[in-house]
C-alpha cells in the first residue's frame, strides 16, 4: 500500500535581484530592479532636476536731464565810457548797435553817440524785434557819386537812419559858406587854430566836436566828406535844432 506521504511545504521562488545599468556614454548608473512572480517590476523614477535660479540685473539708473543754460541778461546798465557798438558786441545783439539803438531810442535820445551812464538798455525781445524790423527794411546799398552832391545825399541817408534832421539845401548852403565844397579845407588863422584845434573839412568842424558827435558807421577821419557832414549836422541838431537853422558861423 502506498505509504503515507508527508506534506511538503511548497517551494518559494527566490527573489531575484538584478541590476539594470542605465547611462549615457561611458558612465553608467546601477539601478536595482526587484523581480517577483506575483508582482510586476517597479522601476524607480529619477529625482527631479533642481530648479534653475535666474539672477536679476539691477535696473538702469534714469538718465539725468541736461543742466539748464544760464539765461542771457535782458537788460544792461550803461557804464561810463560805454558805446553802443561795444555793448552790442559784448552781448551779441543781433543787428549790432543799430538794432540796439532802435530798441532803446526813447531812453537814449536822438544822438546814438551820446549815452548816459545808468541808462537801462533792453538787450532781449525789443532788440531782437528791432533787428528783425531793420533786416526786413534793409535795401541794397546805393552807390553815390564821389562829389559834393553824392556826399550830401549819402549823409542825408545816414542821418535819416539816426533821426538827425536836416535838408539837402540846408547842408549845401552851409558847405558853400564854410569850405566852398573843398573836403580838405582847414582854417589855420581863427581862435580855434590858435588853440591848436583848427576847423576842418566841408563844414569846418574842430576835432573835439567831431569826436563828440561822430555818427557810428561813418569814417573816424574828420576830413572824410560824409563823416564830416554827418557829424556837423548831428552837432547842429543838438545845438540849433537842425543844420537848416544855421545861417552863419556855428
Amino acid at each position: 500500500m502506498p505509504g503515507h506521504g508527508k506534506h511538503r511545504r511548497p517551494k518559494r521562488r527566490p527573489i531575484t535581484r538584478k541590476l539594470a545599468f542605465a547611462g549615457t556614454g561611458g558612465a553608467a548608473l546601477a539601478l536595482p530592479l526587484i523581480g517577483a512572480t506575483t508582482a510586476g517590476a517597479a522601476v524607480g523614477q529619477p529625482a527631479a532636476s533642481p530648479a534653475v535660479t535666474t539672477a536679476s540685473l539691477p535696473a538702469a539708473a534714469p538718465a539725468k536731464a541736461p543742466a539748464a543754460k544760464t539765461a542771457a541778461p535782458s537788460t544792461y546798465s550803461v557804464a561810463a565810457g560805454d558805446t553802443l557798438s561795444e555793448i552790442a558786441a559784448q552781448h551779441a545783439v543781433s543787428g549790432g548797435w543799430q538794432a540796439l539803438y532802435e530798441a532803446n531810442r526813447s531812453a537814449i535820445g536822438s544822438n546814438p553817440s551820446v549815452i548816459r551812464p545808468g541808462t537801462k538798455l533792453s538787450l532781449g525781445t525789443a532788440a531782437k524785434a528791432a533787428a528783425a524790423k531793420a533786416k526786413a527794411a534793409a535795401k541794397p546799398a546805393t552807390a553815390y557819386p564821389n562829389n559834393l552832391d553824392g556826399w550830401i545825399r549819402e549823409s542825408l541817408a545816414i542821418m535819416a537812419k539816426h533821426g538827425i534832421p536836416g535838408s539837402y539845401n540846408g547842408i549845401y548852403r552851409n558847405v558853400m559858406r564854410e569850405s566852398s565844397g573843398n573836403p580838405l579845407a582847414i582854417n589855420n588863422w581863427d581862435s580855434n587854430a590858435a588853440k591848436g584845434i583848427p576847423s576842418k573839412g566841408l563844414l569846418q568842424v574842430i576835432d573835439p566836436t567831431f569826436r563828440a558827435y561822430h555818427v557810428p558807421g561813418t569814417s573816424t577821419n574828420s576830413y572824410d566828406p560824409v563823416a564830416n557832414i554827418t557829424a556837423a549836422c548831428n552837432y547842429a541838431a543838438a545845438r540849433y535844432g537842425s543844420i537848416d537853422n544855421v545861417n552863419g558861423p556855428y
